[in-house]
């Protein structure tokens, strides 16, 4: 990419990353998603390098680790070594207590195989332990040198004041709190999730933010499309009324790409990651390098204020 990219600093630390990340849940070697061939993984984090993301996000819940190790194994065949770009990942809290945090850290950087983590986040909120534990556990992590920074995902507006509170006794900042979020998730704009993070300086990471192909405008050509996502067509319940109802969005997305000579994918990203300022990151997956390609131009256009309120009026009505 020729121009710079603007970094967003997470609160209270030297970590500074893209708009735009990776996120590498398809790096799982299937499961949930078709699995991927090893030359197609590398190339995905090579074009994510050129096109100047410098972050990419992973999880233990990805393949019990092979997300993790085939993104190490990228980055490596990239060039890149541990300090050069921005790990995050999670924790899978599930019918496990807050000890596990502590317990099963080393088995995460095993699978990275060298790289840090910069980011560690609660994967969700299903531990039977105390969000208070979990906490404490996390900010023992980064005392040890363990990790760099604290995230929680999935978690509620009262989830992460509790989870802010408890670090702040610890003197450490609660830096992100992944969410779905995109153009037609706008709940989080309306019941003061977005004003409590902008309040405690947590930076909000939009997972799925493109929908899984319905804001590419890829349903509206052929609505049977939809067949091919599998099971993630009833998890993100892409119906062919919710195809119907976008339309609208959809064409607006459209008609403001065509003045930037852009994709309607780059639209919807670059409407979320300038709406808000720098409040919101986001860290759409890619299963072809050119995806990354029109993800990272989100980055680059510069959407008129006309043209961001236009998207937020239509997309209210989704």
């Amino acid at each position: 990419m020729s121009e710079s990219v603007e970094l967003v600093t997470f609160t209270g630390t030297d970590i500074q990353v893209t708009p735009i990340g990776l996120g590498v849940w398809q790096f799982a070697d299937g499961g949930f998603w078709p699995a991927l061939a090893t030359k197609t993984m590398n190339s995905i984090v090579k074009t994510a390098l050129d096109e100047s993301i410098n972050w990419f996000d992973t999880a233990e819940a990805y393949g019990g680790g092979k997300s993790e190790r085939n993104l190490s194994i990228a980055l490596k065949t990239a060039g890149k070594k541990d300090g050069d770009i921005i790990v995050a990942t999670k924790w899978m809290p599930v019918l496990r207590r807050a000890k596990s945090i502590l317990e099963t850290i080393d088995e995460r950087l095993s699978y990275l195989d060298g790289f840090s983590i910069d980011l560690y986040q609660i994967h969700n909120p299903g531990s039977v332990s105390s969000i208070k534990k979990q906490m404490f556990n996390m900010a023992e992590l980064v005392n040890r040198g363990k990790i760099k920074s604290v995230g929680v995902s999935n978690f509620t507006t009262n989830m992460m004041r509790k989870a802010h509170e408890a670090l702040e006794k610890k003197d450490i900042p609660l830096v992100s709190n992944q969410v779905k979020y995109s153009l037609i998730r706008r709940k989080k704009d309306q019941n003061g999730f977005l004003d409590a993070a902008k309040e405690l300086g947590i930076k909000v990471i939009a997972y799925s933010p493109l929908e899984q192909g319905l804001l590419t405008g890829r349903f509206h050509k052929n609505v049977e499309a939809r067949k091919e996502l599998g099971y993630a067509r009833k998890y993100y319940s892409i119906t062919k009324k919710k195809v119907e109802q976008t339309k609208e969005l959809i064409d607006t997305l459209e008609k403001i790409g065509q003045t930037h000579n852009v994709d309607i994918s780059t639209v919807a990203l670059s409407w979320l990651i300038n709406y808000h300022k720098d409040l919101v990151v986001a860290i759409p997956g890619a299963s072809k390098p050119e995806q990354v390609k029109k993800n990272t131009e989100a980055m680059r256009i510069k959407l008129s204020s006309a043209e961001l309120n236009e998207l937020d009026e239509k997309s209210q009505v989704v």
